[in-house]
């Protein structure tokens, strides 16, 4: 029905199904950005003992809906000397990379974008813009704190991309598959069962395998971090030592944009380690769908527990940014290049030998 409403509107058939594969998705990221900035708020404000927003709505629940308009109507005001073009597209590509990356994560059986077959690594190459527009903006901004956070942001991301890949690599040897749908299916009954479906079905095996995919689901959640630029890794954004960082020129909806991409980027990263780990959009307890034999409940239920085990994360990410302190830039990165990467580097030597006997 939508689809034929939108081929009368447009004429286009192409546009047409553009349209209805990426309106479903934009309708997600907006609504959670919107509540994630509410919660980040209202998580802050209990942990040091205070209210948070109270005022707009209902114990300040309106508070974000109240910023989004303030946004829309505030005046784009820039610097005389700025590339005007690059500093006009940085905000856009890079919530098009956070965007993008959306197309190929499974919310439920029924409900993805593009069931590709590389569907990590396609989310993994595509958040690279992210990086791109960074760079642009710092750059195109003429304005030295930017330019110095874009280039840490650009160091950042980069440097903590390879444990990622690494980790990535290592379940990818074990489950055959680059496939998160995939790997969300052979998860059924319980996470981690990939360890037996994928690799050898040998009880020693999944006796090896189990510790190490631990502190690969750990290395991978803290390279993750690094790459949303969260506390305790915002050095790219530090407002203590370079105002606001690549977005220190940008106000209004500019600004807006790298926030959406922000909250955009907790999400799917929060979604990959879901996927790859904690059964994706499968139930710990069976479906009341099967149960009741009612089988379009099933990808309700299964939506459901892919974005309860996603907000999960992204509360983990907001409670580490209110507990912890920022590190120094040094620190940072000794943290990747001295110790993530040489332990993800083992891990996968080790999960090669152990599936080559």
């Amino acid at each position: 029905m939508i689809y034929d409403w939108l081929y009368n509107l447009t004429g286009s058939e192409m546009i047409a199904i553009g349209i209805q594969s990426l309106l479903p998705l934009y309708l997600f990221i907006l609504p959670f950005a919107l509540v994630a900035v509410l919660l980040e708020r209202k998580v802050a404000a209990h942990m040091q003992d205070r209210l948070g927003p109270m005022r707009v709505g209902y114990h300040g629940l309106l508070q974000t809906i109240a910023d989004i308009l303030k946004l829309l109507q505030k005046e784009d005001t820039v610097a005389a000397d700025i590339d005007k073009k690059f500093f006009d597209l940085s905000p856009l590509l890079v919530f098009a990379g956070s965007y993008a990356a959306f197309a190929a994560i499974p919310f439920s059986g029924a409900f993805m974008g593009s069931n590709i077959d590389l569907g990590i690594i396609y989310i993994i190459a595509v958040t690279g813009l992210v990086v791109a527009g960074i760079l642009m903006g710092g750059w195109a901004s003429n304005n030295k704190y930017s330019l110095l956070g874009a280039m840490r942001a650009a160091a950042q991301i980069i440097s903590f991309e390879i444990p990622t890949l690494l980790i990535v690599i290592t379940v990818i040897m074990i489950t055959g598959t680059m496939n998160l749908y995939t790997m969300s299916e052979w998860q059924t009954g319980y996470f981690w069962n990939w360890l037996i479906m994928g690799g050898p079905d040998l009880g020693i095996t999944k006796i090896l395998f189990i510790p190490l995919m631990v502190i690969s689901f750990l290395i991978i959640f803290l390279s993750t971090l690094a790459e949303v630029n969260r506390t305790p890794f915002d050095i790219p954004e530090a407002e203590s030592e370079i105002v606001a960082g690549y977005h220190t020129e940008y106000s209004g909806m500019k600004f807006a944009m790298f926030f959406l991409a922000e909250y955009a980027n907790m999400f799917a990263v929060s979604a990959i380690v879901s996927a790859l780990f904690f059964g994706g959009y499968q139930s710990p307890f069976g479906y009341l769908g099967n149960l009741l034999e009612i089988s379009w409940l099933i990808p309700i239920e299964q939506f459901f527990w892919f974005t309860a085990k996603g907000v999960f994360f992204v509360l983990v990410q907001m409670w580490l940014r209110w507990t912890l302190p920022r590190f120094r830039v040094d620190q940072l990165m000794s943290f990747c290049w001295k110790y993530l990467i040489p332990i993800s580097f083992v891990i996968l030597l080790l999960v090669g030998l152990i599936t080559v006997l």
